[in-house]
């Protein structure tokens, strides 16, 4: 089965003092086993870490640049 990954950047919403939880809460929905989801937030969304590993997911933060972080999400079997 191919593996699917599904990508959201959060950072507009958030500059714009938009919540993306829901939007957050949608995009996983798609998310099968096996499947990644990337978040780019402009900070580490360390709260959401314990929300996703209650759903399966494990997460790899990385810091792009100052105010950009890049979250791979990947969903276990």
């Amino acid at each position: 089965m191919e593996q699917k990954i599904i990508e959201l950047d959060v950072r507009e919403d958030l500059k714009n003092k938009i919540e993306p939880f829901q939007k957050i809460m949608e995009a996983i929905k798609e998310v099968k086993d096996n499947d990644i989801f990337i978040l780019h937030a402009p900070f580490k969304p360390v709260p959401l870490f314990a929300v996703l590993k209650a759903k399966g997911f494990t997460h790899e933060a990385e810091e792009i640049e100052a105010k950009h972080w890049k979250v791979t999400f990947t969903k276990n079997a």
